[in-house]
Parts: C-alpha cells; structure tokens; sequence
C-alpha cells in the first residue's frame, strides 16, 4: 500500500442522551433520511408552484404533499427493510422473526426501498385520482437529495465499503474492513465506494434530472424523467458494484476473485443482479417516452 487516507474520527451519533435509564441516539443516517425527503418535498412543492412546466398543469395541489410524503416514508422504511430480510439475510431473519421489526439495528436494502416508493406512489396515485406519469416524474427528480445523503452516512458509519485498494485515496476503514486484505501486512485501504455513489446516484444523476425538469421542459414528456432515472441509476450502481466488496454473506468461499458472485455462471455481485432489470426498464421507457 503506496498511499492511504486514515478514516476520518466521526461518529455515527449526532447526539445521544438517557431517558428511564435507556440511552437513545440520533444517528447521521436516520438525519439523512430525515433531510432527504424533506429536501425532496421542496423541490416538488417547487415544481407544483410552475404551471408552465407541466404539459397540462400541476398534476395534484401542494396542499396534498403531506399525504404523499406519508406514503413516500412508510414505502422506504417497509419496502427498504423487507428487501433486506429478503435479498440479504433470509435465513437469519426466518429464523428469527421478531427482528425484522428492528430498524432501529440497521439494514434497509435500496432496491426494497425503491419498490415500496413506486407501491406507495401506486396506491397514492389510485386513491387521490392524481396521474401516475406526472407523479412518478417528480418523485424521480426529487430523490436525488436522500440518496447523496444516505450514501454520505454509510460512508460515516465505516459500512458498504469497498475492495482493497492501493489507489492514493483508498480509505483506511476501521475494524473488520482493515482486516479483510488476505495479504496485507498493514492495515487494509479500500476504495471509498459509498462516496462513489454519493457523486454518480446522487450528485451528477440529480444534476441531470434537475436540468431536464427546469430547463428542458422535461416534465411535458410523461415518463421520461421516470427512465433517465431508471437507468441511470442503474448504471452508476452496476459500475460501483465492481469495485464495492459484497456483503459478507455473499461472497463466494474460495473464488479466486474473492469479492464475485457467481450466479449463473455470470460473475455478478447481488447488487448488480438487482440492478440489471433496473437499466433495462429503465432504457425501454426513456425511448417510449421520447417517441411518444
């Protein structure tokens, strides 16, 4: 290891305090939730307020982001945490039920958050009569602040990170991740992958779609933003994943490459599985979209 950058000393609390004699946090990654999706509310209640950026006017009132935005959380946290119980640790979790119930331990997957979100916008859609196309476009736009957030508190919490690096920012991470190396004689650096996605999901894909919506009349197209979210979103995910260590339970013992699965004979990581279908989708409705 030619160069490394020591993890930074930062705590996964904000703050902590007692109350009857148990002790309660407030963590960076629940606050990352918390200012995500409020950031997001703002950028829709943004676009709701401009007339002329809809091809028929705003699709529902502003007075009505309350009620979407309860669906909108009840679809991350459900979604999200049943995607992990299913995708990562079923076993774990079958055998012991009553913890899938314990957020408060860690585990949202994204891929079972994003399915809650377009169930919640779904169900939404269908009680408030609000059109799904218009609805969906927006909430595209808008997710980009909760992801780049999100990925900046895994960083925090030393979780997620990536294969061994010798690159002059790889990141010494604490504990297990500095110990993974099977040849390292020092501590182990590995590439800083969540912040690779904080910059591809969420500050250059929210760039580009923010660019579509304001200025390039992109909310006129129904579903367009959907796609580009769709795919690029993808794309940054499988590109990440090739340099992202999977999750223990994932990897296969005794592969030469170490950090690959090898399902079907691809040599795709479960990340990159669950993100295919996501490019694929996504690709298919972005040229529907601009044909029609």
């Amino acid at each position: 290891m030619l160069a490394a950058i020591p993890f930074p000393d930062i705590s996964p609390e904000i703050v902590s305090f007692t109350v009857f004699g148990r002790t309660l946090a407030l963590r960076w990654y629940a606050m990352a939730y918390i200012v995500g999706i409020a950031l997001g509310w703002q950028i829709i209640k943004f676009a709701l307020r401009r007339p002329a950026l809809w091809r028929n006017g705003p699709p529902m009132a502003v007075a009505q982001l309350d009620d979407l935005l309860t669906y909108i959380v009840f679809g991350v946290i459900g979604g999200g945490r049943l995607g992990y119980v299913l995708f990562y640790k079923p076993a774990a979790y079958l055998s012991n039920p009553l913890d899938i119930i314990k957020i408060w331990e860690g585990g949202l997957s994204f891929h079972g958050g994003f399915l809650g979100v377009v169930a919640g916008v779904y169900l939404f859609s269908r009680r408030f009569k609000v059109p799904l196309p218009d609805l969906a476009d927006i909430i595209a736009v808008s997710a980009a602040p909760a992801i780049l957030l999100v990925r900046c508190a895994n960083f925090i919490n030393a979780e997620l990170w990536g294969r061994p690096t010798d690159l002059p920012w790889g990141v010494i991470f604490p504990g297990q991740a500095a110990q993974r190396c099977a040849t390292a004689l020092e501590p182990c650096a590995r590439h800083p992958s969540q912040l690779y996605e904080a910059g591809l999901e969420g500050l250059l894909l929210g760039a580009i779609l923010l660019l579509l919506a304001f200025r390039f009349g992109a909310l006129r197209k129904p579903w367009l933003l959907s796609g580009v979210f769709f795919a690029g979103y993808g794309f940054a995910r499988f590109m990440v994943e090739f340099v992202r260590q999977p999750d223990a339970q994932f990897v296969t013992l005794g592969n030469d490459l170490g950090w690959a699965l090898h399902y079907g004979g691809l040599g795709l990581t479960m990340g990159q599985l669950l993100t295919l279908p996501m490019i694929v989708i996504g690709l298919a409705v972005v040229m529907r979209a601009r044909h029609k």
